[in-house]
Parts: C-alpha cells; sequence; structure tokens
C-alpha cells in the first residue's frame, strides 16, 4: 500500500491547539500503519499521532506536521482471557467502549480518566493518564502488561507480555508508557482487570474555608487506620460549588467492596469525622451518576471554544501526597488576584492535582507560572495538560526537564533519528 492511497484531505477542525496534519491519515490495521511510517520516515517527513483528539492540547509547540495519523477507526477488543483477567486490545478503542464490553463479563479496567467515552486507550496509555482512584488502582503504567509498538521506521516490536506474572528481562512497557507518542506507535495493548465491584458508595465530607486543616488531619487518620478508600480526592470550593452546589473544601470518599464493607466504612466516617464538618452518603446509582458529571468537567479538546475572550487551561502537578492540600488552598487563593476562575482537586493519597484555569491570556500568563512555582517549592512538578497553541508557545508546558533528560534525549535519537513522530511534543523538545 503506498502511503499516498492512505491520505484524506480532511483536517482535524480544532486547529487552535496545533499538533494538526497537513493531511489526515486514517489505518485501521497495523501493517498500515508500519507502511505510513516507514514510507514517512524515507521521506523525512514529520508525523502527528492521535486517537480522537481529546489531547490536543497537550504538550508540543507545533501548529501542523506533514501527516496527522489519527488511530480514532483502529479499534476493537483483540482478545479477552476471562480467567487470566486480561484483554488485549486496538488503541482507538474508548474507555468507555472497553468497559461497556467488559461489565458484560462482570470484570473492568481500573482506569477514570476524564471524558472516558471520547478518551482512547492508546491515548490514555501514551499520556499516562488516571483518575481520583489512582489511590486504589494507580495510573495506566500500573495496567499495562504487554504492548506492541510500530517503530518510526515500519518494524513492529512487541514488549511485556499476555499473562500477568510476566516478570522475565526489562520492564520495556514503561519506556513508551508516558512518552507521548514520541518513540513509537502503540498498535495493541494488553492490560490486567479487576473483578467489577459488587456494591460501591461515595461519602462526601465538607468543611468550611477557614476548616481546610480539620480535612488534611482527618486524610492522614482515614489513611493510618484499616480502611480502602477507592479515592480521596479533595475539591476546591469554586468546583465543590459547580458540582455538588456546596462552596465548601470537599473530600471525595469513595468504597468498593461487598455491601456490608463498604456500610461498615461509610460509618467509619461518619463516627470520626472532625466537629464541624458534614457529610453526604451517595448511593450506588448516585456515585455513578456523580462521577460521570465529574470526568466530564474538564475542558475537551474535542469541543468548539468558547467564542470569548477568555481561555481555558488545565495544569497537572505531581507532589507529596498531603502536600495536595497546600496546593489546592494556594491555587484557589488566586481568583482574585488574576480575575480568573480556578476549580481544582488533588489526589491526597497520590500526590496529582488538577488546576482547572480560566480567565483571560494575561492572567493565564501570570498564573501558570505562580502555580508551578508552588509545586517546585514543594519538590513537585507542574505539567500544562490544556492549552491553546499561541500561549502554550510562551509558557514552558513541561517545565524545566529533570537531570535525567540526556536519557530520554538519547533514546529518541535511538528509536527516532529522524524525529519522524511527534516532534517536540515532550521534554525538553523531542
Amino acid at each position: 500500500m503506498e502511503l499516498k492511497e492512505t491520505i484524506n484531505e480532511k483536517r482535524i477542525p480544532n486547529k487552535a491547539f496545533g499538533n494538526n496534519g497537513l493531511s489526515v491519515l486514517t489505518p485501521i490495521s497495523e501493517s498500515e500503519i508500519s507502511t505510513i511510517l516507514k514510507a514517512a520516515q524515507e521521506e523525512k517527513k514529520k508525523v502527528s499521532v492521535m486517537g480522537r483528539g481529546t489531547k490536543q492540547g497537550y504538550g508540543g509547540g507545533m501548529e501542523e506536521y506533514d501527516y496527522l495519523l489519527s488511530l480514532a477507526k483502529y479499534k476493537g477488543i483483540v482478545e479477552h482471557t476471562v480467567g487470566d483477567m486480561t484483554v488485549t486490545v486496538k488503541p482507538g478503542t474508548t474507555i468507555s467502549e472497553l468497559q461497556n464490553y467488559l461489565h458484560e463479563h462482570n470484570q473492568m479496567v481500573a482506569i477514570d480518566p476524564d471524558w472516558p467515552g471520547d478518551s482512547t486507550v492508546g491515548g490514555v496509555i501514551a499520556a499516562n493518564e488516571s483518575g481520583p482512584k489512582r489511590l486504589t488502582y494507580g495510573s495506566a503504567r500500573d495496567l499495562v502488561i504487554g504492548l506492541r509498538i510500530v517503530y518510526p521506521d515500519g518494524s513492529v516490536i512487541r514488549t511485556g507480555g499476555k499473562v500477568v506474572k510476566n516478570v522475565a528481562g526489562y520492564d520495556m512497557n514503561k519506556l513508551f508508557i508516558g512518552s507521548m507518542g514520541t518513540l513509537g506507535v502503540i498498535s495493541e495493548i494488553t492490560l490486567k482487570l479487576r473483578p467489577a465491584p459488587k456494591y460501591e458508595s461515595l461519602v462526601i465530607l465538607s468543611a468550611a474555608e477557614d476548616q481546610l486543616e480539620k480535612l488534611r488531619a482527618f486524610a492522614v487518620q482515614l489513611q493510618d487506620s484499616m480502611l480502602e478508600p477507592g479515592s480521596l480526592e479533595l475539591l476546591n470550593p469554586t468546583l465543590s460549588y459547580n458540582l455538588l452546589n456546596k462552596h465548601e473544601y470537599t473530600l471525595l470518599i469513595s468504597f468498593e467492596d461487598v455491601e456490608s464493607s463498604v456500610q461498615y466504612q461509610e460509618n467509619w466516617v461518619e463516627n470520626h469525622k472532625p466537629a464541624g464538618t458534614k457529610t453526604t452518603r451517595l448511593s450506588v446509582q448516585e456515585s455513578k451518576d456523580f462521577w460521570a458529571q465529574f470526568t466530564a468537567n474538564a475542558p475537551n479538546c474535542l469541543h468548539e471554544l468558547c467564542d470569548s475572550d477568555e481561555v481555558e487551561g488545565i495544569l497537572k502537578i505531581g507532589s507529596k501526597n498531603l502536600d495536595v492540600f497546600e496546593i489546592i488552598e494556594e491555587s484557589h487563593s488566586i481568583q482574585e488576584k488574576y480575575d480568573m476562575k480556578v476549580e481544582s482537586h488533588g489526589g491526597a493519597g497520590h500526590g496529582i492535582s488538577h488546576i482547572l484555569l480560566k480567565g483571560s491570556e494575561t492572567s493565564m500568563k501570570l498564573a501558570i507560572p505562580y502555580i508551578r512555582n508552588i509545586a517546585e517549592q514543594k519538590s513537585g512538578h507542574a505539567t500544562i495538560k490544556y492549552l491553546p497553541l499561541t500561549l502554550r508557545t510562551e509558557l514552558n508546558v513541561w517545565g524545566s526537564p529533570p537531570s535525567y533528560f540526556f536519557l530520554f534525549k538519547g533514546i529518541k535519537e535511538k528509536v527516532d533519528p529522524h524525529n519522524t513522530l511527534n516532534y517536540k511534543r515532550f521534554i525538553g523538545g523531542i
């Protein structure tokens, strides 16, 4: 198959985020992906790789590549071994499509990214995404047991395997997970599964703005107990008001287990909550409805931008788990200072925070460095996950390269010497 036969002249409509292509390529097989990459490398063309496009505004400073390789049509279940609790899927499969399929077998893939109906498995793996339930289940990096990768020269390799207990050799999976598609195109993913919970609920613990320390102390007490919450997510008052109509700091404490265990843990929270705080319990269906609302709150690159002078951005911050309280508090306090809206949440058990910003371009240019400085003072780091291209070119998406950046650069030069794949999409412009 020649490269020109796969070209579709339609462009991705959301040009504001960059990472586009002069032509869109839509392969439906691994062999087509291989042919495309081999031809692109020989022609010294640049290729942007994308699933459905929810992360189009994540990383990168290029407006257009020669080709945009869309994997949205390369989807489906390859193999599902129910007894071994593993599934192998193609990268264009959305998280919801996979979860709905597994639900029929009382199983699930333990990941809860934003917009599961739009986010593809390949995109989630390439960006190493996760959600509030990372506390229990980990990130995408913790779920993958095997990959098939198409290198920029068209060759295909397999990393890991298709069984959970696969411990031979180096764990090559982690080289590609979170690398933003700069080393190869993921053509197949094997994931370990979990049984679907028999019962689940959500306890909402709220405290006034001047009582945040009470929630912090309770989070420490809960994690020192025998309880096993699925999430321990702190919301700032702005986000809490948006989702729950409560203008207070709020802890989202989820439980998944048999019904009697969940109810015991709910009662423990009720009996140990700090004085002056309030709890609300959501039932199984109410919990599912809330999480669906929560995952749809962040901006999505598939949606049209608001026709106004305001822009939206998302900062992802990694820190020590209890530093989340200060990061969320500090980010909440800048709303009046920079005349913007800030909706933030962070995992008190895993240390990943997301700061959703909405304001003028001037406000963004001031607020993002300010929040990044707070994170770095606490030995953390901040990455811009969502922002229009014009602002990403002015602000440092990934922050300062880490001390081990030379390793990243060396691997990129070895695997992709012509910078064919997702050039300038990752740390340090690699």
